[in-house]
């Protein structure tokens, strides 16, 4: 009788041993319908250098300083993605002038093309933040052939006017902007900073598993008397 109540007990463990293993493993984000509800809340920013030699690349960035200092107060304070769109939309031209303007008084005579669309990007990383790749919708400024390298951030939420150079006080305002347009799930799975975190949490499972084996040990040993 003793070793009977003994193997119920120990059937009763496993059993529950196994609904969280279970649990645990079935929280796992779904990636692909992760990824397609973060492209629909963002506006990516893209300036596009004509090419990758030392001057192109410098003038890209002195167009992103230009364009920023310009557009920051605009959206700053921008409370939804159909606000920062139409605020885009109405200052593209103004943008554009701007951009030939600098390349202008640097003695280039580069061409300038400005636009809103929705372009497929790959994986990219700005500070604490990872987006995965996918189809987004972009303000790209292209200056001349744009075969050089871009640089990039985010307009919507305004994460372009975080200082990311700033390590933990930035990355905790960018934490506190994604966190007003992504759920928590989404979130997730753009912040890089969990990645020590998820190893722990691996880590916890498997301990779990091993657990749940040496029940099935002790049970076997059980018969055996």
């Amino acid at each position: 009788m003793k070793k009977i109540f003994l193997t119920i007990v120990c059937l009763g463990i496993i059993f529950i041993t196994f609904i969280n293993v279970s649990t645990v493993k079935g929280n796992s984000i779904n990636d692909t319908s992760v990824s397609e509800s973060i492209e629909k809340k963002l506006i990516r920013f893209h300036v596009i250098a004509n090419s990758d030699t030392v001057e192109d690349q410098a003038l890209k960035l002195k167009v992103r300083d230009k364009v920023l200092q310009y557009i920051s107060p605009k959206l700053k304070n921008s409370k939804s993605i159909d606000e920062s769109r139409k605020i885009i939309k109405d200052n593209s031209e103004t943008i554009k002038k701007l951009a030939e303007k600098v390349i202008k008084e640097n003695g280039y005579k580069y061409s300038v093309e400005t636009k809103l669309s929705k372009e497929k990007f790959p994986v990219k990383t700005y500070g604490n933040i990872t987006l995965p790749q996918g189809e987004y919708e972009a303000f790209k400024i292209i200056i001349g052939n744009g075969s050089g390298q871009n640089w990039w951030c985010v307009m919507f939420p305004p994460l372009c006017f975080i200082d990311i150079t700033k390590g933990e006080v930035s990355y905790k305002e960018t934490e506190e902007a994604m966190k007003k347009v992504l759920s928590e799930k989404e979130y997730e799975a753009v912040d890089n900073t969990l990645e020590g975190k998820e190893e722990k949490k691996a880590e916890t499972n498997e301990n779990k598993i091993i657990i749940k084996f040496k029940i099935v040990e002790i049970i076997k040993d059980l018969f055996k008397k």
